[in-house]
């Protein structure tokens, strides 16, 4: 028997940032491969932690149930305690997901928005009004900057 086939979550809200890195006395066992958060797990965490949401709601925003949700969560608990306990690196990338609308990237003051209309074109960045304006890729990253274009 097959498994059965995993249901693209949504994520409302991409991460504005790519992970973090422990600081401070560096131990001799410490473990230099990174612990990775999937984008659902931070979705998850930021619903239910961030935003206060409960479960179910939270798992109707991400169109799931709420056990795939409660999963979902407590591997992102898991996760985190463990960078946190061992030292690693936590980085936010991979999962089976989509985001709710196209997001863009201002390249001149490097702020991420959505296009909640989307039968209109963004042409300005609505945070400083520069034409300067790319989609945002999920895929591509310029590593001149460290974040993706």
């Amino acid at each position: 028997m097959s498994p059965r086939i995993k249901v693209i979550r949504k994520v409302l809200d991409p991460p504005v940032i790519k992970g973090f890195k422990p600081y401070g006395l560096v131990s001799k066992t410490q473990n230099p491969e990174p612990v990775n958060v999937l984008y659902e797990e931070y979705e998850a965490l930021r619903l239910s932690d961030y935003n206060n949401l409960n479960h179910k709601e939270a798992s109707e925003i991400m169109g799931v149930s709420r056990p795939t949700f409660t999963r979902i969560y407590a591997s992102c608990l898991q996760k985190i305690a463990k960078a946190f306990v061992e030292g690693r690196q936590i980085s936010i990338e991979g999962g089976k997901v989509y985001f709710d609308s196209n997001w863009y990237l201002c390249k001149k003051c490097k702020c991420y928005f959505n296009n909640t209309e989307k039968e209109k074109p963004i042409q300005n960045c609505p945070l400083c009004g520069s034409k300067q304006v790319k989609e945002y890729d999920y895929d591509h990253t310029d590593s001149a900057n460290d974040i993706k274009l």
